[in-house]
């Protein structure tokens, strides 16, 4: 069985966008890129919410072949999984390897997570947040980035208890901090 994933670049104070959108300061060095490429090589499929995927969707025609080997290895990562995007604004994908889904269906997941044979990566403090309330994420990865934004999109969601188990801890050149947990479902 396949394990869900949820994988984010936050702030310190603890969100993935600040209030105007902006996330310029999570901008990964070549360091972070590599070990963020390390967590997706075993992804099969990402599930998004709309917002993130508009922004990921660039990485489907982005040149890279004057970029650092991080960022070459990440685009081909992207193009080669299965998207599901879960929005009611857009109904058709602008990417290939990619299906719409309208609602976010905790079974639905649960199913394609007993089916598939590589990782699930959840993107988007909102998907994540169903996921994390419906007992689905397994791991949650937090690249943690020396910035105080003051406000914004959360990284995690305020109305959900979840125990989770520290399983490592990463600290790059850059001030990045990477936090590897897993979801304690003893307790």
């Amino acid at each position: 069985m396949a394990r869900l994933v949820y994988s984010a670049i936050t702030s310190l104070d603890g969100f993935v966008a600040d209030r105007d959108g902006r996330f310029d300061w999570s901008m990964p060095d070549e360091a972070v890129h590599t070990r963020v490429n390390e967590l997706h090589r075993d992804v099969g499929t990402y599930l998004y919410g709309r917002r993130l995927y508009d922004v990921m969707v660039a990485w489907e025609t982005m040149p890279t072949a004057d970029e650092p080997p991080a960022v070459q290895e990440y685009a081909q990562l992207w193009r080669a999984a299965h998207k599901v995007v879960y929005s009611t604004t857009i109904t058709e994908p602008r990417s290939t390897r990619t299906q719409v889904e309208a609602t976010f269906d905790p079974e639905a997941v649960r199913r394609l997570l007993h089916s598939s044979p590589h990782d699930v990566l959840i993107g988007g403090a909102h998907l994540a947040g169903q996921a994390l309330r419906a007992g689905l994420v397994d791991e949650v990865h937090l690249f943690v980035s020396p910035v105080l934004v003051g406000g914004g999109t959360r990284a995690l969601p305020r109305d959900v208890r979840v125990d989770l188990e520290l399983l490592g801890l990463e600290r790059f050149a850059n001030g990045v901090a990477h936090l590897h947990h897993r979801v304690d479902r003893v307790h």
